[in-house]
């Protein structure tokens, strides 16, 4: 539901234009996605959503990432760009392939920044959430990606040469780690990426790995907004369409 004049919930769906749309990989399959885009105006810069673990249920809608489409268009002027890794499903269908364990998930990740760039999206950012950081971390350090926040990131694909490889590139890297994470918390999550050493690591207190419920919702889109495009930050909590 659109809601007017009222306060933004979990259900919240605020104007967008969104466009279906289908990634081409370099190996030749096809990947489930859309486009969401602010109504009225031009995005002043994009997320590019990467998925939790889709063997254990990740998709493109796995809530965090489905309510950053829903709200971040018209709240913060943003681009979302979600997709289907390969052999990932959700309500808008499933991508072709089989999933890669992370490693033929490069070409997936590369599609959708290419297709970003090739519609002329402006300042691409990777948002990854649990499986999607390690893909971002892995894959995500390209050209025209101007930096990452990892959402619950569990540091288990991702190798130490990756991290430097970050270090090196200079690139924002912030880490939203909850404070209740099953499998990495704040103190472990700073020690990790001391290989990073302008990497940002924000404890979310209260909050867990699936960041279940609204107020851990709300901390995290703001601290995606305050990097991405801060003249939007804090987010609206209301919504009065104009």
């Amino acid at each position: 539901m659109t809601v007017r004049g009222a306060e933004i919930r979990a259900s919240t769906v605020l104007p967008a234009r969104r466009l279906p749309l289908s990634l081409r990989t370099a190996d030749g399959l096809n990947l489930i996605g859309e486009l969401a885009l602010p109504a009225r105006r031009d995005p002043v810069a994009t997320l590019i959503c990467l998925h939790p673990l889709p063997t254990h249920g990740g998709m493109m809608d796995s809530h965090l990432l489905r309510k950053a489409a829903n709200r971040l268009p018209a709240l913060a002027d943003l681009a979302v760009l979600r997709f289907n890794t390969r052999g990932a499903s959700s309500e808008q269908g499933a991508s072709e392939g089989t999933f890669g364990d992370g490693e033929a998930e490069r070409l997936d990740l590369v599609a959708a920044v290419a297709y970003a760039v090739s519609v002329g999206l402006p300042s691409c950012w990777l948002l990854g959430w649990s499986f999607g950081t390690e893909l971002a971390l892995k894959w995500g350090n390209l050209p025209d990606v101007k930096g990452a926040i990892l959402a619950s990131p569990p540091l288990r694909r991702a190798s130490d040469a990756d991290l430097e490889a970050w270090a090196a590139s200079g690139k924002p890297l912030i880490a939203l780690i909850p404070e209740l994470d099953d499998y990495l918390r704040p103190d472990e999550a700073r020690r990790r990426l001391r290989r990073v050493p302008h990497a940002e690591v924000v404890a979310v207190p209260r909050a867990r790995h699936l960041w279940v419920g609204e107020p851990a919702v709300r901390i995290a889109l703001n601290e995606i907004v305050r990097r991405v495009n801060p003249a939007a930050w804090p987010l609206a909590t209301e919504w009065k369409d104009a």
